[in-house]
């Protein structure tokens, strides 16, 4: 299609911008920004992105093709089949994506009329294995959309100079760009954009401490890795890794698979993987936590930032299912946490995908908040959940970051790095690092986000690691030092028993009672006000005296009648003999019931000989509620004592303020 002169008006097309040809990542996500800024009045800014991202996949799209664009188009004259001319393209120009339609986005403009048919069929062209990026999209409604607006031709126009070919535009910076660009898009709606991707520093970090035992096997001949993400969002982590491996190998092969929940994060994702030469299927659409849609796979490294506290409702019935009819052989074999949290869920996942240690082990890291560490007690689904990684050896070392991380949140995370084959040395142990001060404070805040780890806060965190030393930064503990015991102390139920006006009352109005026909409560009463003015320190005498009075009345009270009486009757009398059962055995107080953790290196009995008999010499445990709970108290282990500060110190800095403000007054009143 030869190119003709089109003439246009200022009134239908916003002016032209000056457009660079070379741009960094930055300039170039401010450049598509102002693009997405003309859009205003059509669209809101939090709408942008339903028009800027795809069109920014669109023209990367064509600037991986362009330089084969005539060879793939004549071939398509020779192979009919898809399957064919995707595997053709592939082996002669690397390519994992054609399209069959003689356009450009420059030639699109030679005929401004139909725009946007030909628009839509060039976005038609591309092979199957893309097609459903921009049907995310809705992308031909926003089509239709521009072209009534009068904004499509000048959104092609532009979009048709921007230079996003690979040699100028890495696959790395690609990714910050959309990253960038979905952060202004949420921004502008007061959306959490973190929810979309994680901070590259972070990335990193985790990235580094996921590889460091592999680095000698990276740097071989011939080496191959296979990657996963199972909340993958645009593919960060998937690119940060790739980029790792790749300087330490650059003939490495790296195969990248992911799954995504969210419908623009999966199509730019894929788009992404795509251009990376990874196979179209490697991303994939779904609710990781109800369908594994890489079932069967497992990877040698898995990397994840699932959602903070999310609630895993929408998934719930076929977790259940998982857990309850697969076992261990399933995803969620140790346990299922409450409802309103997930991420023991995923943790749960990213060690089903780790390479079995059989065909040479695998490794994961997962980026998580607070709670997994010591949410839920003795016996829970959290607690039995870090009990089977902790006794199992999965975790190799958990990495506090510094709060004011994410974009989203200012709280407290956390890296698990997780190993199921871990190098001897660190077999049987788990290893603490505490990098919340290794921070560097960013000049201008993004969202929650105000601090980052350097490149030099990285390595050092990283020489903690691989030290592998106790130190103000680094504990290293065993499996056992995180369990404990929670036992559960009775002691014996000692009630007194007066019978007077206000406890024969609180007796009548006790629900069994209440139930009696009114024959039998006034009979009962009588039989009450006939021992009124007594006091019991026996129940199995008050009780005996109580059935002899009803029985005098002609009334036999049922055991319910009975329970309700002496529980509204009974006060806790130290002096009173103890409660007794049917059988002779003491029965225990419940409002005296009492739980004690017990590390659990220690012995029982040893420690409520030393911790509880002393205070409570009539205490006994009850051996058939013990459980066995597991928690990860960071916060405890890396705590120091500060003292506080002098008294006198404080008193001076008081009089020194003090003197100071009188001093102001002063003058003011001069």
């Amino acid at each position: 299609m030869a190119e003709t002169t089109v003439e246009t008006t200022s009134a239908s097309i916003p002016p032209r911008m000056t457009l660079p040809g070379r741009e960094s990542k930055t300039s170039l996500s401010n450049l598509v920004w102002n693009i997405a800024d003309q859009l205003r009045g059509v669209y809101k800014p939090a709408q942008y992105g339903s028009v800027v991202l795809p069109m920014t996949i669109l023209r990367r799209m064509e600037c991986m093709i362009a330089p084969h664009k005539a060879k793939i188009l004549n071939a398509t004259g020779l192979i009919t089949n898809e399957q064919m001319l995707l595997r053709y393209v592939k082996r002669e120009y690397d390519l994992n994506l054609y399209n069959t339609a003689d356009y450009t986005l420059k030639t699109l403009l030679n005929e401004p009329a139909d725009l946007a048919e030909n628009l839509k069929e060039y976005v038609n062209g591309f092979s199957a294995n893309v097609a459903d990026i921009f049907d995310r999209y809705g992308f031909e409604k926003q089509i239709d959309k521009l072209d009534e607006k009068d904004r499509l031709f000048f959104v092609v126009q532009q979009f048709a100079e921007v230079d996003l070919d690979p040699a100028v535009v890495s696959n790395t910076d690609m990714g910050s760009i959309f990253e960038d660009l979905i952060r202004r898009f949420a921004a502008a709606s007061n959306e959490t954009a973190g929810e979309h991707f994680t901070p590259r520093d972070a990335v990193h970090l985790l990235v580094d401490l996921l590889l460091a035992p592999d680095d000698d096997a990276l740097s071989r001949s011939g080496a191959v890795r296979h990657v996963y993400d199972p909340t993958c969002g645009t593919g960060g982590m998937l690119s940060v890794i790739e980029e790792h491996i790749l300087e330490q190998n650059p003939e490495a092969s790296i195969v990248m698979a992911g799954q995504e929940l969210n419908d623009e994060s999966y199509a730019i994702c894929k788009s992404d993987m795509i251009s990376k030469g990874q196979d179209a299927d490697a991303i994939a659409l779904g609710d990781t936590l109800a369908s594994d849609k890489h079932f069967g796979r497992t990877f040698d490294y898995v990397m994840s930032n699932p959602p903070y506290g999310g609630d895993w409702k929408s998934s719930q019935a076929k977790v259940i299912d998982e857990h309850k009819s697969m076992g261990f052989t399933g995803r969620f074999g140790a346990g299922l946490p409450r409802i309103s949290d997930g991420q023991m869920l995923f943790l749960q996942h990213v060690v089903a995908k780790m390479r079995t240690k059989r065909d040479g082990g695998g490794r994961a890291g997962i980026v998580l908040n607070g709670s997994p560490l010591f949410t839920g007690g003795a016996g829970s689904g959290e607690s039995e959940v870090r009990r089977w990684l902790l006794e199992s050896d999965l975790v190799d070392a958990i990495v506090a970051l510094p709060i004011n991380m994410f974009y989203n949140t200012g709280i407290a995370t956390y890296i698990w790095i997780l190993d199921n084959d871990k190098p001897e040395e660190r077999r049987g142990k788990v290893q603490l690092i505490d990098a919340s001060k290794r921070w560097t404070k960013l000049r201008k805040g993004l969202g929650s986000k105000n601090r980052e780890i350097t490149e030099s806060d990285r390595e050092a965190i990283a020489k903690l690691y691989a030290a592998f030393e106790e130190g103000p930064e680094s504990k290293i503990l065993e499996p056992a030092d995180f369990g404990y015991q929670e036992i559960t102390v009775e002691r014996p139920l000692k009630l007194r028993f007066d019978l007077n006006a206000e406890t024969i009352a609180a007796a009548m109005d006790t629900t069994p009672v209440a139930k009696l026909g009114e024959t039998d409560r006034e009979r009962l009463r009588l039989a009450l006000e006939s021992l009124a003015g007594r006091t019991w320190m026996d129940r199995a005498q008050f009780l005996a005296d109580l059935k002899r009075s009803a029985k005098e009345r002609s009334i036999t009270l049922s055991a319910p009648v009975v329970k309700a009486v002496w529980l509204a009757v009974g006060v806790r009398d130290d002096e009173a003999a103890a409660c007794t059962d049917a059988k002779g055995s003491v029965e225990a107080d419940p409002s005296l019931r009492d739980t004690e953790l017990v590390p659990l290196r220690e012995d029982i009995q040893d420690y409520f000989e030393r911790e509880v008999l002393p205070f409570a010499p009539e205490a006994r445990i009850d051996h058939s509620k013990t459980r066995v709970g597991y928690e990860i108290p960071f916060t405890r282990l890396f705590y120091v004592y500060e003292p506080p500060r002098p008294l006198a110190e404080i008193d001076a800095e008081l009089k020194e303020l003090t003197d100071e403000i009188i001093s102001m007054l002063r003058e003011v009143e001069a």
